[in-house]
């Protein structure tokens, strides 16, 4: 890794995405929180990894670091800019240097088009390169990702899905970014195809040290590249810190129960099977309280009327529970005693 790994690049305070939506005739419209307050850093050559289940707003975290969509409030910056702030011409080149993966490698390549042409569009676009110096940069990323030259003619449905999704990494960093945002970049692989695309993102990281922030709903996909781990629920933040950390000893009982479902090969590591009973709630209609204690086990009437703050847990992570707090949570007894 470089020097630079320590330095933070991209920087996000109290974002937050709140939506109006209709209700039906007659009825006010409600809103829904899909960020609420969630503050995070992403340092150079480092990977932060976003987990939790569908509907917890880490793909619209996800559109928001990407400029897709303008936070409702906060702030967000990169390289020491506020990207908020920022004139028009200032944001399309600071979008150049932040780039996305989709999670679908079959509906993200257009099948119209020649991987070649796909590869050299954001340079066609945003760059005065010419036609011979777009395709050698073309030609070297795709060797960079595993394929071969004779590739670069060829239509996306003449390749596998790993394949492709390498292609699409490619294409991620043909504008040679700082920041790539991955959202589920494997999810839709098989297990074995799974493992290859992660080496190589590693591998492309120490190269070229970029910064992950990678998106998954899978504590097992995220164990080997994270640095840092966000847990969200619900729109908010409920454990976040190293990665050593939470998956050597979680704090929060959701992402307990999370790794409780993650194959350990190490006993010590095991963790007994957690059965979460509920559904997610409604964005529409969240509880009062903390937005998990229709679902924990360990929840008290406070839990359930009164909202609990991010705080430093026993394990130097941060937590947003009142059972750490109160150290009253049974496996955490147990774990520290």
């Amino acid at each position: 890794m470089s020097v630079q790994e320590s330095k933070t690049i991209m920087q996000g305070t109290h974002l937050k995405q709140h939506y109006e939506v209709s209700q039906g005739f007659f009825k006010p419209k409600g809103l829904v929180k899909a960020v609420d307050g969630v503050s995070f850093t992403v340092q150079a050559g480092k990977t932060l990894a976003i987990v939790g289940e569908s509907g917890c707003g880490k793909s619209t975290l996800a559109r928001q670091l990407t400029m897709i969509e303008t936070p409702t409030e906060g702030e967000l910056s990169f390289e020491g800019s506020n990207l908020l702030t920022l004139s028009a011409e200032e944001k399309r080149k600071a979008r150049q240097r932040i780039q996305i993966i989709f999670q679908n490698p079959y509906g993200s390549l257009n099948p119209r088009k020649k991987i070649g042409h796909i590869l050299e569009e954001p340079l066609k676009i945003n760059s005065d390169m010419s036609a011979a110096e777009r395709k050698e940069r073309a030609l070297y990323l795709l060797e960079k990702v595993g394929l071969k030259t004779e590739h670069y003619d060829r239509y996306p449905h003449m390749f596998s899905g790993g394949q492709r999704q390498r292609i699409a990494i490619a294409r991620g960093l043909m504008m040679n970014p700082k920041v790539v945002v991955a959202d589920e970049p494997v999810s839709a692989l098989d297990v074995s195809v799974q493992a290859q695309v992660l080496n190589l993102m590693m591998d492309l990281q120490q190269e070229l040290d970029l910064a992950y922030v990678f998106i998954s709903h899978d504590l097992s996909v995220v164990e080997h590249i994270a640095d840092e781990v966000m847990v969200m629920y619900l729109g908010l933040v409920v454990e976040q810190g190293p990665a050593e950390k939470i998956f050597a000893n979680p704090q929060h009982p959701y992402t307990r129960a999370l790794l409780s479902s993650t194959p350990r090969i190490d006993p010590e590591h095991r963790i007994e099977k957690i059965r979460l009973e509920g559904e997610l709630p409604s964005p529409l209609n969240p509880p009062s309280g903390c937005a998990f204690h229709g679902r924990c086990p360990y929840a008290n009437e406070r839990c359930k009327g009164e909202r609990p703050q991010l705080l430093e847990t026993p394990n130097g992570t941060l937590a947003r529970c009142y059972g750490v707090e109160e150290d009253r949570l049974d496996y955490l007894q147990a774990v520290l005693a």
